[in-house]
């Protein structure tokens, strides 16, 4: 079977198209579900009340996301913050910074375990992480170089579950257990995308592989560009920047949507690789971790559509075409804008913003970042004249990580996958958790508006 004929009903083929417009048709005469009825039955709809904020599913003590206080019912907009078990990232990054060290495994060792490490404990992680990162024999070949994928969290999530068959013990659910494969995840992730990413170069695009192993005196952040770059070179200053956006990409609380994927599957007493499949899958989406894939394309309309960048006249003319769906990728979207929590600010996006815009200085990549803090700065005001609405709306981490992600060579094709090799520490914290103290099956209600109806025989049915 070839590629182009390759599924059940291929697609180039004009009567499996009208057969399945057909089919389209049938779901819609009989699946419509008016919106109203959302109200009617007062569902919290993407698990959100009335006012915003999320539904509580839980308890945790990973993490902490906080954008506003409610004050006699009413939000009022605060500069947000982000605690990593009690510590604010901020902090964390800053620490780093000061003391010119790598901190992301920094990082992962206080989500894990709840507390910063010694120098003595961190230094053994270190290399406990380093003896992790190997892959299964064969795996490479068996799984990632014979089966390559255009989309890298594909490949990501086939890759996770496969090393579910070379687990001695998959299915325990005990805590030993839990952290041995939690901490062989998080090591392996950013070896699984580097090689994801040379395969699919080779096979998609007929440009050379690099297949670089990864150094054990490296931190993660200098493996990464180790491995992924052709000669192996890259400067402190780069590699420093990237374990600052790993750092701020490595958890975000048990609300957002991978996190709670994680918690839900966990829930159920599935293995450690079902859960962390399923966060990839949910990152995947544009609406979550694909949004800073998302804002560099919605850069590059602003480009070809704004003549003079420097004129707010015409960038707020191009913000409003785009929240009006008439350009860009006509979601109506202004990716990089809004949260579900932050209001005034999104710390994340505060020091992102500051790094970048200091690498970005005399590059020709200034006018770029310039271009994005016009949409930052612009896209409240425009928002609210078209949409009537007096919400708050900060820019997000996904503003400026593609940004940076592009001032350190890093493929577009990436981005979400780096993303989900830096949010793996969370998600692992997330399902430790769930399944020592969760200990209960998520199981929402969903409200059926099917009305009743006979059973007709084949020959009664028109």
């Amino acid at each position: 079977m070839t590629n182009e004929t390759a599924g059940s009903m291929p697609s180039k083929n004009p009567s499996s198209q009208r057969a399945i417009q057909s089919l389209c048709e049938e779901f819609r005469q009989y699946n419509q579900i008016d919106p109203a009825y959302y109200d009617v039955y007062n569902v919290k709809r993407g698990l959100r009340n009335n006012d915003g904020t999320g539904v509580v599913a839980g308890l945790t003590r990973v993490c902490n996301v906080h954008g506003y206080v409610l004050d006699e019912g009413e939000k009022s907009p605060v500069d947000g913050v982000l605690t990593y078990r009690g510590i604010r990232v901020s902090d964390l990054v800053e620490g780093c910074i000061r003391d010119d060290r790598f901190g992301f495994e920094e990082a992962i060792w206080l989500l894990l375990f709840g507390r910063l490490p010694t120098k003595a404990q961190l230094s053994s992680f270190r290399e406990i992480m380093a003896a992790q990162r190997e892959l299964p024999a064969s795996f490479f070949e068996d799984i990632i170089l014979k089966n390559p994928s255009r989309n890298l969290m594909n490949m990501l999530a086939r890759s996770v579950l496969a090393l579910y068959a070379y687990d001695p013990n998959p299915d325990s659910n005990e805590l030993e257990n839990l952290i041995r494969q939690s901490i062989s995840l998080i090591a392996r992730m950013p070896v699984i995308m580097v090689a994801a990413y040379q395969v699919k170069r080779r096979a998609f695009e007929r440009e050379s592989m690099y297949v670089h192993d990864p150094l054990p005196g490296f931190s993660i952040a200098e493996n990464i560009l180790h491995s992924l770059r052709s000669d192996m070179q890259f400067t402190r200053e780069e590699a420093k920047l990237l374990d600052i956006c790993l750092i701020l990409h490595a958890e975000h609380g048990g609300g957002n949507n991978s996190a709670f994927t994680a918690r839900s599957v966990s829930s159920t007493g599935s293995d450690t690789y079902s859960a962390i499949a399923a966060a990839i899958g949910s990152l995947k989406g544009p609406r979550h971790g694909g949004a800073n894939f998302k804002v560099m394309e919605m850069l590059g309309f602003l480009e070809q559509e704004v003549r003079n960048p420097d004129d707010d006249a015409q960038v707020k003319d191009f913000l409003a075409r785009l929240i009006r769906g008439e350009t860009g990728d006509r979601s109506g979207l202004v990716y990089g804008m809004g949260h579900a929590v932050y209001t005034r600010s999104d710390p994340r996006a505060v020091i992102l913003k500051k790094y970048a815009m200091r690498m970005a200085a005399g590059t020709p990549i200034e006018r770029e970042f310039q271009l994005l803090d016009a949409v930052e700065r612009l896209t409240p005001e425009v928002f609210a004249a078209i949409k009537g609405s007096k919400k708050v709306v900060c820019a997000n981490v996904d503003m400026y990580s593609g940004l940076v992600y592009k001032m350190l060579k890093i493929p577009y094709d990436m981005y979400t996958a780096l993303f989900a090799a830096a949010r793996t520490p969370g998600w692992c914290a997330h399902r430790v958790e769930e399944v020592v103290y969760g200990d209960r099956l998520m199981r929402p209600a969903y409200k059926s508006l099917a009305a009743d109806q006979a059973y007709l025989p084949m020959g009664e049915r028109t």
